[in-house]
């Protein structure tokens, strides 16, 4: 009879998580500190919330040094390449990539550009390519299996016109995610996770949030500990790549004519 049962590590494994100084990103970083993992929160702007969550983060893993913040721009090239090497040299492997960090900026279809494409291109599809490329040259040379896991969008499965680019840069990488799956294996796993309206934001008050929240069939949406428990599950099961597991509260199911964020 088969098992579920996550596989028992000998040596603590390390994973890198984008974005991971605040929000959903810092939400991925401690579930994962807490599930025993060495954990590398990148940062580009948040350099201070970024060392509270790898102290945090040593805190649930329990080891000093068990956690480490990294900077890199995920628009540039250069920055990108640089980071999962800098990692390796401060843990001496890695094991796993999330990329949650997004960039995130309202245009449309009457207002879309070049400039706005490849921002959101860059940061949200190249990036997260490159990443996952240089985690499969690492496993190579280490003859060992690993994952990544891309933090993709309900949206995507119920489409609006808003946020145009952003929702472009994101299809991409639902794209990139079935093309990766297929070339990186066996080595590398890769695994979409796709939150629904889990944090709210400076275009929402608390009585919206609250209200479009509970606007799907399960009368909730997605949590950041119900997205971060999903991701722990996504880099222990070695049987999942490829695929995309929504995490919304069946908020794709529904039809809405605008981003939340617009409503």
């Amino acid at each position: 009879m088969s098992s579920t049962a996550s596989p028992i590590h000998s040596t603590p494994r390390t994973v890198l998580v984008t974005g991971a100084g605040k929000r959903l990103g810092r939400e991925i970083a401690l579930a994962l500190a807490g599930a025993g993992w060495n954990v590398a929160v990148h940062h580009r702007q948040s350099v201070d919330q970024a060392n509270r969550t790898a102290a945090d983060c040593e805190a649930l893993n329990g080891r000093v040094g068990g956690a480490r913040s990294f900077y890199a721009d995920l628009g540039e090239e250069t920055s990108v390449r640089a980071l999962l090497p800098a990692v390796v040299a401060h843990f001496g492997q890695l094991d796993a990539v999330v990329n949650s960090a997004s960039t995130f900026e309202h245009d449309s279809a009457s207002s879309f550009g070049f400039a706005a494409m490849e921002q959101h291109l860059r940061a949200n599809t190249g990036a997260a390519v490159l990443l996952a490329q240089a985690l499969h040259e690492h496993l190579q040379s280490r003859e060992t299996e690993g994952a990544v896991v891309n933090l993709l969008d309900q949206k995507l499965w119920n489409m609006n016109p808003d946020f145009f680019s952003y929702t472009l840069s994101k299809a991409a990488l639902q794209a990139a995610n079935t093309m990766l799956a297929l070339a990186l294996a066996p080595r590398v796993r890769v695994v979409g996770v796709a939150p629904g309206l889990t944090l709210t934001s400076h275009l929402l008050s608390d009585e919206k949030f609250a209200e479009l929240h509970r606007q799907s069939p399960l009368g909730r949406s997605s949590t950041p500990q119900d997205v971060a428990a999903t991701v722990v599950f996504a880099l222990d099961n070695r049987s999942i790549t490829g695929t995309t597991l929504l995490v919304d509260g069946g908020q794709h199911l529904m039809r809405f004519e605008r981003d939340f964020s617009l409503m």
